[in-house]
């Protein structure tokens, strides 16, 4: 803690030195130390919210080489400062640093030694930094979530003017920790005469036959005019040369941009994944330097053509599709956040897992969402590799921005220009997004109408500010950076067109399932958008995952602890739950209960809204839940927990994602069937059976079928009256079936009432557990109709390959399970849970 410090009073022995880990954070310093608790665990986080109103210094003593000394140009990089730093080198200042999201580059040449030399960094509270300009505003733009700790006035959140992580104010499903810190690497570079900075490769020209390339380089020279040598080598993806240029360019004094055409046969591209392969090339590039030797750097690509294809309909409406390499792609995933509330306790492996996850639920395109930061390279290095395609907000995560103000503005353009130079080489990412909901905000939340009643000439200032920094500022950078990839000023909208959140243009951010007025699941097969980008049900993670964070005795609905992780509705969210949970599926018994129940039901809900978006295809042409992820072990929407365990919702993305899915979609006393597939068109037969819960058949039925190429096959719809017959729709079931070379490849249970009225056996599960190969089988096996079978192994480490069942009258299923546990340990382990057996 900075000497001095208000803060230092209440909290002594701060103000001693202490090894500090870069990248990283004071928060993570503190717990590193045990001079804090840790923030996850318990209710922690009002007692933590101190930190973020303290200056905090920063100190490093290093030694330079003698080669680094002997060169003319030395810079010192810093690539994520967060946020309000002051820097000093040897005892005098360097920079005065505002912006985490950019990097900063500062020239030290003839400000180092060979030893001895001092950096120190001090961050200012971006809270009390920023407060007293906040507070002096007679009007004020909108923020997002006030903090409920008093450490920031209510009536004056500052977050929306900081350029930081804006989730770190606190959020809807995470804490409020306002940290600080070197959150990103620190790098010397030195060079002579000449330095190679950035590598470009644009694409002019992209089909099967032929790439058409342009690499563009750029080279800064400290040196007279004259000539270097460029040489240019692509090798693909096994590593052979496949094409190469050479070229003697000039060079004068100070930055020059260097291009060199480049041309492929039969390329191969890349694609999302279910579409092709996700083939890369490296693009090798060689500079001498002017003195001696030469520079070099590599960049991977992948070789595609995006577009966003917005053709219009002839009632008004107009569409909203990627169309990767030619085709257009369904967009199937979800929303993602920060992984952590402090990005230092990420690591690769954890990206991976989750992107991995993704994947594996037949998902091809993630959205990064805007009020976090701009992920490492190795999320887009990952994303890559697995076919998934990105569409990367800009960070801007809600409510209004000083737009009008010409330093704000710039800080963010340079921000964005760092962004999309350090990224665009991937192909992964497909979309560059203004900003999250701060249009729809304005123009339908009350955000515009409430300002220009107070203050006519403020708002319209306000509004031109964002019109200038969202619709033509980061416009303007992707245009002139992002080598093609198109921009959209804001979701949800129709990029600044006058309606914000249109189901029959642009993208769409459903919540009034959920949000207010909290309608039934139901409701979501009444709303067909062009592209669903959010929707969204929550459900709490496993009890193993709960476990971390609060005892046994505190897993009550209404404790302080479960509270404190609950932050819908400040805190309230529980009642929201409670709600969804009652109304479709009873009132839980227990605390287990309630945690199974928020899953089926968060699963259940995801489904169908799912389902209904892909069978209005190509009306719509996307389908992302919010969300994928979690920044801390709490309550949230995710279908993915901090711990990287699968909630039943993901199991369920799964399948509502799959190349070939049933969709049977109940709304009103009428099903409506369709047959969805992702592929080639393709023979198959579709079977209809009702039955009643124990097992008799009441009708059939079965016949062939066209699967339609990327598209969607109608069945019927059928009215409950003529599925039913007179059954009892207790006790009655309806089963559709895709069957593709005799094996049922996709299936959907309907049934006629509410899971709480259904009339289920009760003890219907047999589960048997054994070794097979170098893994171990689960074997369920049903006597009557189970509903939402779920197997858990508590804390236990394992992978389950499947879960969340429903099993027909004398099914039997299999159920790989891997993990480093001996087979005594996991039968002890094992429960079966299902709405058979409450």
């Amino acid at each position: 803690m900075l000497p001095g410090d208000a803060q230092g009073a209440a909290h002594p022995g701060l103000q001693q030195w202490r090894s500090a880990q870069v990248p990283g954070s004071i928060h993570t310093d503190l717990l590193a130390h045990e001079l804090i608790r840790d923030p996850y665990v318990g209710a922690a986080e009002a007692e933590l919210q101190w930190i973020g109103l303290a200056a905090w210094e920063y100190r490093a003593r290093f030694d330079v080489d003698a080669a680094t000394l002997a060169r003319p140009n030395a810079e010192l990089r810093f690539d994520g400062l967060d946020t309000y730093a002051e820097v000093t080198l040897n005892g005098r200042p360097l920079l005065r640093a505002d912006n985490a999201h950019r990097s900063w580059r500062v020239r030290v040449d003839g400000r180092l030694k060979a030893t001895g030399n001092t950096l120190q960094i001090v961050f200012r509270s971006p809270i009390r930094t920023l407060l007293p300009a906040v507070q002096a505003m007679p009007n004020r733009i909108a923020g997002n979530y006030p903090s409920p700790y008093g450490d920031e006035p209510k009536d004056a959140m500052v977050g929306n003017f900081a350029r930081k992580p804006a989730y770190h104010f606190g959020w809807d499903w995470g804490p409020r920790y306002v940290t600080a810190g070197v959150w990103r690497g620190i790098d010397l570079e030195s060079w002579g005469e000449r330095r190679l900075g950035d590598v470009a490769v644009r694409t002019e020209m992209l089909d099967a036959q032929q790439a058409k390339l342009a690499v563009v380089l750029q080279v800064e020279q400290d040196a007279a005019a004259g000539t270097a040598a460029v040489d240019v080598e692509v090798f693909d993806p096994e590593m052979r040369s496949v094409a190469r240029a050479q070229r003697h360019v000039a060079v004068a004094p100070g930055a020059n941009t260097v291009e060199l055409p480049v041309a492929l046969a039969q390329p191969r591209r890349w694609w999302p994944v279910g579409y092709g392969a996700q083939d890369r090339y490296v693009v090798a590039v060689r500079l001498d330097s002017g003195d001696s030797g030469s520079l070099a750097r590599e960049q991977r690509i992948g070789l595609r053509t995006v577009e966003l294809r917005r053709d219009k309909d002839a009632d008004g409406g107009q569409g909203f599709a990627f169309v990767i390499n030619g085709v257009p792609v369904f967009a199937k995933g979800a929303n993602v956040i920060p992984f952590d509330a402090f990005p230092a306790h990420v690591d690769p492996a954890r990206v991976r897992q989750v992107l991995t996850a993704a994947r594996d639920a037949n998902m091809n395109m993630l959205r990064n969402w805007g009020g976090g930061y701009y992920e490492n390279d190795v999320f887009f290095d990952i994303a890559d590799e697995l076919g998934l395609l990105v569409w990367q907000d800009f960070m801007f995560g809600g409510g209004m921005q000083p737009g009008y103000d010409p330093a704000f503005r710039a800080s963010v353009v340079a921000e964005a220009r760092d962004n999309v130079r350090r990224l665009r080489h991937h192909p992964s990412i497909v979309l560059w997004c203004g900003n999250n909901e701060e249009e729809t905000a304005w123009k339908d939340w009350g955000h515009g109408r409430d300002l220009k009643a107070a203050d006519p000439a403020f708002a319209a200032k306000v509004w031109q500010g964002y019109v200038d920094l969202f619709g033509n500022d980061l416009r303007a950078v992707v245009r002139e950076e992002g080598l093609g990839v198109p921009y959209w000023s804001s979701s949800p909208s129709n990029d600044l067109d006058e309606k914000a959140n249109d189901s029959t243009r642009g993208d769409k951010h459903y919540w009034q399932v959920w949000g207010n007025p909290a309608l039934p699941v139901q409701a979501y097969l009444r709303e067909t958008p062009r592209f669903m980008s959010e929707y969204g049900l929550q459900a709490w993670p496993a009890v193993a995952t709960v476990d971390q964070i609060a005892t046994r005795a505190e897993q009550r609905i209404d404790s302080p602890v479960i509270r404190a992780h609950q932050k819908f509705m400040a805190g309230e969210g529980n009642s929201r739950l409670l709600h969804y949970i009652e109304r479709g599926y009873g009132t839980p018994k227990d605390f287990g209960d309630f945690v199974y129940l928020s899953q089926v039901m968060q699963a259940d809900g995801i489904a169908l809204a799912a389902l209904h978006h892909r069978a209005s295809r190509p009306y719509t042409m996307g389908s992302l839940y919010w969300q994928l992820n979690d920044v801390w072990p709490g309550a949230s929407w995710s279908s993915v927990d901090y711990f990287g365990r699968w909630k039943a919702l993901h199991y369920q993305a799964r399948r509502f994602f799959a190349p070939v899915a049933v969709a049977a979609l109940r709304d009103e006393g009428t099903t409506r069937v369709r047959l969805l597939n992702d592929g080639d068109a393709g023979e198959a037969r579709w079977r209809l059976r009702v039955m009643d819960v124990d097992g008799k058949v009441l009708r059939r039925r079965e016949q062939a079928v066209t699967l339609a190429a990327a598209g969607v096959t109608a069945v019927g719809d059928f009215s409950d009256a003529e599925l039913l017959a007179g059954a009892d729709p207790k006790r009655t079931i309806a089963v559709f079936e895709v069957l593709q070379g005799g094996k049922t490849t996709a299936r959907q249970v309907v049934g006629f009432v509410e899971a709480k009225d259904q009339v289920l056996p009760r003890q219907a599960l047999r589960a048997t557990l054994d070794v097979e190969g170098d893994h171990y089988r689960l074997r369920l096996q049903s006597r009557a109709f189970v509903r939402a079978a779920w197997v858990d192994f508590g804390a236990l480490e394992v992978q389950l390959e499947d879960n969340l069942l429903d099993l027909l009258p004398g099914e039997s299923r299999d159920i790989n399970v891997r993990g480093p546990v001996d087979l005594a340990t996991l039968r002890e382990a094992l429960e079966v849970r299902s709405l058979n057996d409450r």
